[in-house]
C-alpha cells in the first residue's frame, strides 16, 4: 500500500469517530431541555413549599398545636375532611385519588406524559385537606405527582414533541419528591428505580438539575438541616449487627402485613356502589380519629414529630410496637378509602417505631451493647422502605440523607437487605404493582425488569466459521477462497486492526469491477464492522444485520483478536430458546 492510500484509509477510519463525538455533544434542543429542567425544579419546589405550608396550617386549624386523647376534634376533623375530600374527588378531581406514584407512571407509559393541570390543583387541595386534618397519609407521593404535573404543563405550553413530553414527567417527579424530602439523591434514585427503570445520560442530567434546583428552593424556606438529628453512631461491638438483622426480619414481616392489608381492603372498598365512595373517606377518617381519641393521636397525619420523639427514646418499647400496628391499621383505612395522600411518611413512621422498639428492647435487656435508640429508629425507616416500597437502593441513601449521618451505613445496608429479600420471598408482587393490577392497568414492573435475565452476545456466540483474509489479499484470491470454503461470507482484517465483513454477493460484485490483482481493501466501503464485545447485551446486534452479513466479536484486551462471530440466525435462535 502506498503512502497516499494509507492516509486515505486513516482518514476514513477516523471519520466515524468524529461522527460519534458529534453525536455525544449536546445539541441545542438538549441544552434547552436542561435549562427547562431547572425551571421545572424551581416551580415544583415553590409548589411543594406551599403544599407543606397548607398542610401545616390546616393541621393547626383542625387538630390544634398539640392534639391529645379525648379531644372531640380528633373525631370531627378527619370525618368532616373526608366528606369534603370525597365530594371534591368524585365531582371535580377524579384523577387525584391514590398516592401519585402509579398515576405518574401511567402518565409516562400510557398518556405520553400528560397530566392535566386540574389534577395538579386537585391533588394539592385534596391531599392538603386530608393530611392536615389527620388522615394517616404523607405528603411526599402527592408532591411527586404535583412536580410531574408541573413538568407536563410546561412541556405542553412549549409544544414539545411527544417524546420530550413523555420525558418531562419523571423530571418533574424527581423535583417534587426532592423538595418534599429535602433529599435530592433519594428522589433521583427513587424516580430511576420505580418510575422510569432505565435512563440515559441526558435524562439523568435533567433529573439531577431539576431535583437540585427544587431542593435549593425548599431549603431557602426551611433551611439545610437534616429532617432528623441523631447522635453519631459507632459500631463498637459486632454483636449489635445481630440486633440490626433482627430488625431487618421484623421489617420484612411488617411489610408483608402492611401489603396484605392494603391488597385485601382496597379492592373491596373500590368495588362497592358508587354512592358509598362519598362516605368511605369520612368513615376512614372517623376510625382513624377514634384511634387518636382513645389513646394514640400520634398515628394521625404524617407523624414526623413522633418519629423524632421515638428517636430520642421518649417511648417504651411496648408503646412503640402498638404505634406501629395502629399506624398500619390507620394507613390501610385512609389509603384504601380513596383519600388522596402518600405512603412514604406512614412507611417511615412504621419503620421508625419498629426500629426504636428493637433499640429500646436492647437497651433494657442488653445494656452492655452501645447502640442508640435513634440509630435503630433511623435504620428501621430504611428497613420498611426497602421491604414495603421495594426500593432498596433508595432506602439506603434516604436514611443517610434525612439524618446526615453516614456512619450508620453498615447497619442500614445489612438490615435493608434482609428486609428486602424477606419481603420479596413472602410477597413476590411489589405493592405498587398490586395497586396497578387492581386498577386494571398494565404498567412495567421495575422490580421485575431488574430481575430479568438479560442475554448477552456471548450467549449466541459461535466460533469463527468463515475465512479470514487480510486487506491486501488480491480480489482473485478472495473469490477463490470463498468458493472453496463454500461460506456465505468472509471477514477482512485491515492494516489498523479493524474488521470488515463481506457477503458472497459483495465479493462477486467486486470481482466484476476490479482487476484480479487489486487488493480487496480497494473494494471496501468507508464504514467498518462495529466494535462489539461478548459482554454487551445481545439486542445491541440487531440493528447491524441489515448492513452486515455477520458480526465479528472482539476481545476487549486485543481488538485484532476475535472471540467469535454472530449471525442474525444465531441471535433469533437464542431468543427463541428462552
Amino acid at each position: 500500500m502506498n503512502a497516499d492510500a494509507a492516509v486515505e484509509v486513516k482518514k476514513e477510519a477516523a471519520a466515524p469517530h468524529q461522527h460519534d463525538l458529534d453525536k455525544i455533544a449536546p445539541s441545542r434542543d438538549e441544552r434547552l431541555f436542561l435549562v427547562l429542567s431547572i425551571f421545572i425544579g424551581v416551580l415544583s419546589g415553590l409548589l411543594v413549599v406551599c403544599f407543606r405550608v397548607a398542610i401545616e396550617w390546616i393541621r393547626i386549624l383542625t387538630l390544634g398545636s398539640a392534639p391529645h386523647p379525648g379531644q372531640y376534634r380528633l373525631l370531627l376533623a378527619p370525618t368532616l375532611a373526608g366528606l369534603v375530600v370525597a365530594a371534591l374527588v368524585q365531582w371535580f378531581f377524579p384523577a387525584a385519588r391514590g398516592s401519585g406514584v402509579n398515576q405518574t407512571k401511567a402518565a409516562l407509559y400510557i398518556y405520553n406524559g400528560y397530566i392535566s393541570f386540574r389534577t395538579v390543583i386537585g391533588k394539592f387541595i385534596t391531599a392538603a385537606i386530608a393530611i392536615g386534618s389527620g388522615h394517616s397519609l404523607g405528603p411526599e407521593d402527592p408532591s411527586l405527582q404535583i412536580g410531574a404535573g408541573v413538568a407536563s404543563m410546561v412541556a405542553r405550553r412549549l409544544r414539545l414533541s411527544r417524546q420530550r413530553l413523555r420525558l418531562f414527567a419523571p423530571i418533574g417527579a424527581a423535583a417534587g419528591l426532592a423538595a418534599a424530602f429535602n433529599a435530592p439523591i433519594s428522589a433521583i434514585l427513587f424516580v430511576i428505580e420505580e418510575v422510569i427503570g432505565r435512563w440515559s445520560a441526558a435524562v439523568l442530567g435533567s433529573i439531577v438539575l431539576s431535583a437540585i434546583s427544587s431542593v435549593v428552593v425548599a431549603r431557602w424556606f426551611w433551611g439545610s438541616e437534616a429532617i432528623f438529628r441523631i447522635p453519631q453512631v459507632t459500631l463498637r461491638d459486632p454483636r449489635e449487627l445481630t440486633a440490626y438483622a433482627v430488625l431487618g426480619v421484623a421489617g420484612g414481616i411488617s411489610a408483608l402485613v402492611f401489603s396484605k392489608a392494603l391488597g385485601y381492603l382496597r379492592p373491596r372498598l373500590r368495588s362497592l356502589a358508587r354512592w358509598t365512595h362519598f362516605f368511605q373517606p369520612a368513615l376512614a377518617g372517623l376510625l382513624v380519629g377514634a384511634i387518636g381519641f382513645f389513646g394514640f393521636p400520634q398515628v394521625m397525619g404524617p407523624g414526623y414529630g413522633v418519629m423524632d420523639q421515638a428517636m430520642h427514646g421518649q417511648f417504651a418499647w411496648q408503646l412503640l410496637v402498638a404505634l406501629a400496628l395502629f399506624k398500619i391499621l390507620a394507613t390501610t383505612l385512609s389509603f384504601s378509602s380513596g383519600t388522596p395522600g402518600g405512603m412514604f411518611a406512614p412507611t417511615l413512621f412504621i419503620g421508625a417505631m419498629l426500629g426504636a422498639a428493637v433499640g429500646s428492647f436492647e437497651k433494657h435487656y442488653f445494656p452492655h451493647l452501645t447502640g442508640t435508640i435513634g440509630a435503630y429508629a433511623l435504620v428501621g425507616m430504611g428497613v420498611l422502605f426497602a421491604g414495603f416500597l421495594r426500593a432498596p437502593l433508595t432506602s439506603v441513601f434516604m436514611v443517610l440523607e434525612v439524618s446526615g449521618n453516614y456512619s450508620i451505613v453498615l447497619p442500614v445496608i445489612l438490615a435493608n437487605t434482609i428486609a428486602y429479600l424477606l419481603s420479596r420471598s413472602l410477597q413476590p408482587v411489589p405493592i405498587f404493582e398490586v395497586f396497578t393490577r387492581q386498577d386494571g392497568l398494565e404498567l412495567p414492573s421495575m422490580e421485575e425488569q431488574r430481575e430479568e435475565h438479560e442475554l448477552h452476545i456471548e450467549d449466541a456466540l459461535r466460533p469463527v466459521h468463515v475465512p479470514i483474509l487480510g486487506g491486501s489479499t488480491p480480489i482473485e484470491a478472495v473469490s477463490a477462497t470463498l468458493s472453496s470454503a463454500n461460506a456465505p461470507a468472509l471477514l477482512v482484517q485491515l492494516w489498523d486492526g479493524s474488521w470488515y465483513a463481506m457477503s458472497k454477493d459483495e465479493v462477486a460484485g467486486a470481482a466484476v469491477t476490479l482487476t484480479g490483482d487489486t487488493p480487496i481493501e480497494r473494494a471496501l466501503k468507508p464504514d467498518r464492522a462495529p466494535m462489539l464485545f461478548p459482554d454487551l447485551p445481545l439486542d445491541n446486534t440487531l440493528h447491524y444485520f441489515p448492513r452486515w452479513p455477520l458480526l465479528p466479536i472482539l476481545n476487549r484486551a486485543n481488538k485484532s483478536k476475535l472471540e467469535g462471530v454472530v449471525t442474525l440466525e444465531d441471535v433469533l435462535k437464542r431468543y427463541q430458546d428462552l
